[in-house]
């Protein structure tokens, strides 16, 4: 992934990745490593996450965008992401470590997912404040997977998220990946349409430093799971030193903004 926001060709449609006796021996690899990941710890607060030097990546979305079932997805576990049936219910950090048990790389964080009206607005209040204290202090989050529904395309609390991670974007401090799910429910015209909707909104973010990916992803029919999880494993290197302060504190959100 890179930050010119090119449209590879091989996800112009929504079609299924290759099985995987046709993926090539990186791919391969990746998927074998993404299939390690395993939970590590739940917590409601961010200082009661534990203080590590690997490299975080955390998948955020709206409710129902499908971004524990992509995780599950990449990892292989039905289960290890777990998702509320009532939307906007989970209010936990989840975390995970992938790679060697006894070395990993890399841990995943599952950020509640926003934008579902019926939270009560004190619920709702105090996740924004965990969240923006997450994307903004911790020093170890190397990247951002976002979560958006295909058929949707970025909505206003999307952008919110992405107007919020911006400077650390655009300044190549955190790398950004955005998959655009159930896109095997488009057909090539509008799979083609919601790729050129969102690089035009991805652009305004993209610099020279930047690392900024969109591509169209399906848990049902694998499509764009190898490439995905050729991405994070990349992303799997220690993170640049970085002291608490370099970032500026969070600014109070609207009661909008995702949460």
């Amino acid at each position: 992934m890179t930050n010119t926001l090119q449209r590879p060709k091989s996800r112009t449609s929504a079609r299924p990745s290759p099985r995987p006796a046709t993926l090539s021996p990186e791919a391969r690899a990746a998927l074998a490593w993404a299939h390690t990941a395993r939970f590590l710890v739940t917590s409601s607060e961010l200082h009661q996450l534990p203080t590590t030097r690997l490299p975080e990546v955390a998948f955020v979305g709206r409710s129902n965008a499908g971004k524990s079932t992509a995780i599950n997805t990449l990892a292989q576990h039905r289960r290890l992401a777990f998702a509320s049936k009532t939307p906007g219910r989970t209010q936990h950090i989840n975390l995970f470590e992938v790679g060697p048990k006894d070395a990993p790389d890399q841990l995943w964080a599952d950020l509640p997912g926003y934008g579902y009206a019926a939270v009560e607005r004190a619920a709702k209040h105090r996740w924004q404040q965990v969240m923006a204290d997450y994307l903004v202090r911790r020093t170890t989050l190397t990247g951002v997977v976002l979560m958006v529904d295909s058929r949707l395309g970025l909505t206003d609390l999307d952008k919110q998220l992405l107007n919020f991670i911006g400077q650390r974007v655009s300044g190549g401090v955190v790398k950004l990946l955005v998959l655009l799910t159930k896109s095997d429910k488009l057909n090539r015209r509008d799979a083609d349409k919601a790729l050129a909707d969102a690089q035009a909104v991805l652009g305004e973010l993209s610099t020279e430093a930047a690392d900024i990916g969109v591509t169209l992803f399906s848990a049902l029919k694998n499509l764009g799971v190898a490439d995905v999880a050729q991405t994070l494993q990349g992303w799997a290197q220690k993170p640049d030193d970085e002291q608490p302060g370099d970032f500026p504190e969070p600014e109070p959100q609207p009661e909008d903004d995702p949460a």
